[in-house]
């Protein structure tokens, strides 16, 4: 389950939530990921289950951001 606490699907919910607020809406969903779920892939669900209904959501624009941001992020090599 990707939104274990229904807070993604609850912040749709909110009118006027503003991009602050879904910022730390989307902070406390990625700590309550359980453990070995893939971020990537729990963003790329959330964004597959809400963006066509909301495209200029905030946290719409939040999930695409995270998503694109994750996807750089692991194609870099590690140091070491």
């Amino acid at each position: 389950m990707t939104d274990p606490k229904g807070l993604i699907r609850e912040s749709y919910r909110i009118d006027g939530i503003s991009d602050a607020e879904c910022r730390s809406i989307l902070i406390d969903w990625a700590l309550s990921l359980p453990d070995g779920l893939d971020q990537k892939t729990a963003l790329a669900e959330q964004l597959a289950l809400h963006e066509a209904q909301n495209p200029d959501h905030p946290m719409t624009a939040l999930l695409r951001e995270g998503l694109n941001t994750t996807a750089k992020r692991s194609g870099r090599r590690k140091r070491g």
